[in-house]
């Protein structure tokens, strides 16, 4: 097993796909990779890719799975992916690998970025300075893997000296001193195990802990600080110092020339992306024109071709297929008016699913989500959190459920908490049929500004939830902001289209399992009745189960049976509303949408999207916060809020606007 480390953005999982001809999602921001992910390299063996950290001191719940990896000390040896053209604060973690002391080769990545910002590093001479074998790599057009690769067979068992920087005389010596109540078959380094102790690693603490008597090691440090008449934080200096002066003398040696070339153009966009005024309206207006292009421009036009293909000559030839078999009057009315109409109904929408993902990887992949939530740490300051929070709920647009895991990139325990929490009322694709049905039926000249004031309107009320819950869950606890912005990049088609199908995929994969056997069950629901089988849908199971829930939904404006019941089955997932309507309000000869214009009004309709929006997070996203959180209530409770705003706001907006417009 071979470790693949480095920093957020240095381009690891890109490295990772090259090296095990798979494909992990890639994004050129921090924060994607949040655990480690296994692959097969092409040569034998297993890859690891491990979340990105600056330093093997961890400081958030994703980067302790980097010391807890090492520690564990199941592989063979390590890569470390460095940005040539962010060298300097690269070779920081390069430091602490050496100082490790396990056998590892540097993959010295975007050298293309460096060139064109006038950089040049030579690599034969960091090779010999560092002692471990360097390859100049452009991870993301595959160039130099294959040396890569034959370093990596090469290098696999060679041992390394981990005592390559001398600090201060008197941090040397409480060094040694700890060094020496260590026990000799440490599965680690002694030294480095006792660099990172007086570095406050908390993981490498917990583990030395078991090897020590209890609160032997403390001992040695709390007299040595008497002694020497310091602080911790002034020990924790001198190691760092003691880093940065090894760097420095490696820069000197290696770097030449300035940065320039692109990064005057980069400065002059970022003036204007992350602008504290024009910030936010241009990544709205964004927002706005890529809605326009998946449901105006180009995806409705496509969704309606497909309804049209599915609706018609695909049912019609099925049930033609059906009738010529001798199929039954069950066995047909199940595949048509259940599977056909329930995943057909979902199928139909899958055209704009693939273009809001296309878009969404153009962002991501061009780097401007990073400056996203550069322009949001203001206002999230002032809602209790900082910008770093808001990339999980951007991830949340593609699904909540990576969303809730990509907040284990943030440091602050409580922030983090808060942001798993809040996560849910980001408008995942899963909602996205939702809307695009009913926004094709009530407001179809309006279908962009309708789906973005649903997105934007679960942004608000993330944040003004976490002004509610900063009150108490943040309370006195000092949130602070950094990240580094990634340089801007052309998209490459190849990587556009594989980020886009991985995203899209699981909509497809969801409509050949959970949907498809949703529909057949709902279809089943709407044919059994307590009066028996094949009686009307109003007298079916699901009518009934509805029945008792409908009352409660009536101030909301669509207090029907058929509503109700497909509320309760979106609750396994998003999509399964869609599929639930389309097998209720199927209408021989007659679109879906008259069939629902005829039982919602449009300000009923838009309650219900709003609804839709915030209600119960689905079983997926709730059963990840437990995990998460590691508690129920908290699961419990992310439920329980949610539903609660849902309904509060619905009967808002629908009995004001009732007041207002009339109905």
């Amino acid at each position: 097993m071979i470790g693949l480390l480095g920093n957020p953005n240095t381009g690891k999982t890109s490295l990772f796909n090259a090296l095990t001809n798979s494909y992990e999602y890639v994004g050129n921001w921090s924060g994607v990779t949040v655990d480690k992910k296994v692959g097969l390299l092409r040569n034998g063996g297993e890859l690891v890719d491990l979340p990105g950290v600056y330093s093997l001191n961890p400081v958030s719940k994703d980067e302790t799975v980097v010391s807890s990896f090492l520690l564990e000390g199941y592989f063979e040896s390590l890569i470390n992916i460095i940005d040539a053209s962010q060298l300097k604060r690269s070779l920081h973690l390069t430091v602490q690998l050496l100082e490790f002391g396990c056998p590892f080769i540097i993959g010295l990545n975007m050298t293309d970025v460096a060139k064109n910002r006038g950089i040049t590093i030579d690599v034969d001479e960091l090779a010999n300075l560092l002692h471990v074998p360097v390859r100049s790599i452009v991870a993301r057009k595959k160039q130099g893997i294959a040396e890569l690769e034959e370093d990596l067979v090469a290098e696999k068992y060679k041992k390394i000296n981990g005592n390559i920087i001398s600090y201060d005389k008197k941090l040397e010596k409480l060094i040694q001193r700890i060094e020496a109540i260590l026990p000799n078959d440490l599965a680690v380094n002694t030294r480095w195990a006792a660099i990172q102790y007086i570095d406050d690693n908390s993981v490498v603490k917990m583990e030395l802990d078991q090897f020590v008597e209890e609160g032997e090691i403390e001992a040695i440090i709390s007299k040595y600080v008497a002694h020497e008449k310091i602080n911790e934080e002034h020990m924790r200096r001198l190691i760092h110092n003691g880093r940065d002066r090894y760097i420095k003398k490696i820069i000197d040696e290696v770097v030449t020339g300035e940065q320039s070339g692109e990064k005057p153009l980069s400065e002059k966009l970022d003036h204007i992306v992350t602008h504290p005024f024009l910030g936010i309206p241009i990544f709205v207006a964004l927002m706005y024109l890529m809605f326009m292009l998946t449901f105006n421009w180009l995806g409705f036009p496509i969704s309606d071709l497909l309804e049209g293909l599915i609706s018609g000559p695909i049912a019609s030839g099925i049930g033609k297929g059906l009738t010529f078999i001798g199929a039954t009057t069950f066995l047909e009315s199940m595949v048509l008016d259940g599977i056909i109409a329930g995943v057909g109904g979902v199928i139909v929408f899958v055209p704009q699913i693939f273009i809001l993902f296309f878009f969404i990887s153009l962002l991501e992949d061009s780097g401007y989500m990073a400056r996203v939530a550069t322009v949001m740490d203001r206002l999230m300051q002032v809602m209790g959190l900082n910008g770093k929070a808001f990339i999980p709920l951007i991830i949340g647009f593609g699904c909540n459920v990576p969303g809730v895991m990509a907040a284990r990139t943030i440091e602050q325990p409580r922030e983090r908490l808060v942001t798993i929490l809040l996560s849910p009322l980001m408008s995942c694709s899963a909602r996205l049929p939702v809307y695009a049905l009913f926004a094709g039926a009530f407001f179809a000249q309006q279908q962009a500004v309708v789906v973005l004031s649903l997105y934007i309107l679960g942004v608000v009320l993330a944040l003004f939830m976490a002004k509610l819950l900063s009150k108490s869950m943040l309370k006195s606890e000092e949130s602070f902001f950094f990240m580094e912005l990634p340089p801007y990049r052309v998209p490459q088609p190849l990587s556009l289209w594989r980020s886009t199908w991985e995203k899209g995929k699981g909509f497809l994969r969801k409509a050949g399992t959970y949907i498809f056997a949703g529909s057949v069950i709902i279809w089943l629901l709407t044919y059994i009745g307590p009066g028996g089988i094949g009686v009307d849908m109003n007298d079916s199971f699901l009518a009934v189960v509805g029945g008792w829930f409908s009352p409660l939904f009536s101030p909301l404006g669509f207090g029907t049976w058929q509503a109700s019941a497909a509320l309760i089955t979106g609750f396994l997932a998003k999509e399964i509303v869609v599929a639930t309507m389309a097998i209720l309000y199927v209408v021989p000869e007659a679109s879906m949408h008259l069939a629902l214009s005829e039982a919602f009004s449009p300000l009923a309709a838009y309650s219900f999207m709003v609804f839709i929006l915030i209600y119960v997070p689905c079983l997926a996203t709730v059963a990840v916060v437990k995990k998460e959180t590691d508690s129920m209530k908290l699961a419990l409770f992310s439920m329980a809020y949610a539903f609660i705003l849902a309904y509060g706001l619905s009967f808002l907006i629908y009995q004001v606007g009732t007041i207002w417009f009339g109905g």
